[in-house]
């Protein structure tokens, strides 16, 4: 069985992607929890695969995407998944799996999930 923090990452990689285009300098709201506790229904997918997440999974992506109106949040957001995707060193499935959640759930985002991304970079 795969540790939740590895899990957590999958995730986590996959919102990274929810950053869009933003209005500038604003606050960020979100917090590290609320984008962890939203993506939580999308946990199994990433831990165990399927042929399409659970309807909360993408439910969840929509959400944060949406929630997610500015580049503080979006970085935030960002930076959230790319610590989990840190912690769980050399765990390509899950990656991959994280990474094709968007698609899965007909999100379009602006770049590609990677625990390389600069989330500075994001707007």
């Amino acid at each position: 069985m795969a540790s939740p923090k590895l899990a957590t990452l999958a995730l986590a990689v996959l919102l990274a992607a929810t950053v869009v285009a933003p209005p500038a300098a604003v606050r960020a709201a979100m917090s590290c929890s609320t984008v962890y506790s939203t993506l939580m229904p999308c946990l199994p997918f990433v831990q165990m695969g399927g042929a399409m997440p659970p309807q909360p999974c993408c439910g969840g992506i929509r959400s944060l995407l949406a929630q997610a109106d500015n580049t503080p949040d979006r970085r935030t957001i960002c930076g959230c998944l790319k610590n989990v995707a840190n912690g769980a060193n050399g765990s390509g499935t899950y990656i991959s799996r994280a990474a094709a959640l968007p698609s899965k759930c007909g999100v379009s985002l602006p770049y590609k999930i990677s625990t390389n991304v600069n989330c500075n970079t994001i707007n």
